[in-house]
């Protein structure tokens, strides 16, 4: 079984209207070459579902997001994403804005396939006012209340992973694999960019295997791109690129504004955008953040 597609290929499955579900966590091992081919085309009117980053901030600048379910859109190290700041700000989107853990429990609903998780988190907030869509519940056992979160269905995932082989077998190798697995489990379709393709016979050792969270089944495409992480990191094998996060934040206020960013570095093909920033040995050799 081979799943190898390229990212227009990909993309080319998604349709406007679509719910899209981004992996990663903030500047970090988001699929942004993914995301970049979806600034190319013409898709509109998206609902986006993430631990957000540059992914929700350009898709919110090229105008193709109609909604954010999110818990926070940051650059870790510049709180606020600034597109999204402005979209948000500007009143152009319509959101759900929730907690990390109950993120989680709508991913997981959905990945389960249940219609709601139930959870204390938001009880006594505006979690709860500001979303009509979120209910309090009765439980059947006892007088306590709880929210029913509910199920975050996604038509399509788009992740980045370390390696995988071409039948769709995913490899996360750093320290911690965020949400991914129950992305892949909550979409219809999920679609993966890895830095390195990968004989199948690579997750035979068994400390590979280990870091396999997702059953292969799960995935629907595989699309080979070194450096597709890019401008966020894919630990251990990079970081994130704190200057170019900084200049992509600086055009925010500058007079070019998103339009200026990417025709300074966006172009018409990922190969186009690597070089532009440095080439694909320059994103290997950007130093992993110390904490």
């Amino acid at each position: 079984m081979d799943k190898q597609m390229t990212a227009a290929e990909v993309v080319a499955q998604l349709k406007d209207g679509m719910t899209i579900g981004i992996g990663g966590w903030g500047p970090r091992r988001k699929p942004m070459a993914l995301v970049r081919e979806i600034l190319r085309s013409d898709l509109k009117d998206l609902s986006l579902v993430s631990y957000g980053g540059a992914d929700v901030g350009m898709l919110c600048a090229a105008g193709k997001v109609k909604k954010v379910v999110f818990a926070f859109v940051s650059l870790d190290f510049i709180p606020l994403e600034p597109y999204f700041r402005q979209a948000r700000q500007g009143g152009e989107l319509e959101v759900m804005e929730i907690d990390e853990g109950m993120m989680l429990l709508g991913l997981r609903a959905a990945a389960w396939g249940l219609p709601f998780m139930p959870t204390e988190v938001g009880l006594g907030t505006d979690i709860i006012t500001q979303n009509p869509d979120i209910k309090v519940i009765d439980s059947p056992y006892d007088d306590k209340e709880w929210v029913a979160m509910p199920a975050l269905r996604l038509d399509a995932a788009l992740i980045h992973v370390d390696r995988a082989d071409k039948r769709g077998v995913c490899q996360i190798a750093g320290p911690d694999h965020y949400m991914d697995d129950m992305y892949a489990r909550a979409a219809t379709q999920t679609y993966v960019s890895c830095d390195e393709l990968v004989d199948s016979d690579y997750f035979k050792d068994p400390a590979v295997a280990r870091q396999v969270f997702w059953e292969r089944s799960a995935t629907s495409g595989v699309v080979h791109i070194p450096g597709g992480a890019h401008p966020s990191s894919c630990s251990p094998a990079y970081g994130f690129d704190v200057p170019h996060y900084k200049v992509y934040t600086a055009s925010a206020k500058a007079e070019g504004g998103f339009q200026g960013y990417c025709d300074q570095y966006l172009g018409e093909s990922e190969a186009d955008y690597q070089q532009n920033v440095g080439g694909l040995e320059a994103i290997k050799s950007i130093e992993l953040p110390t904490y």
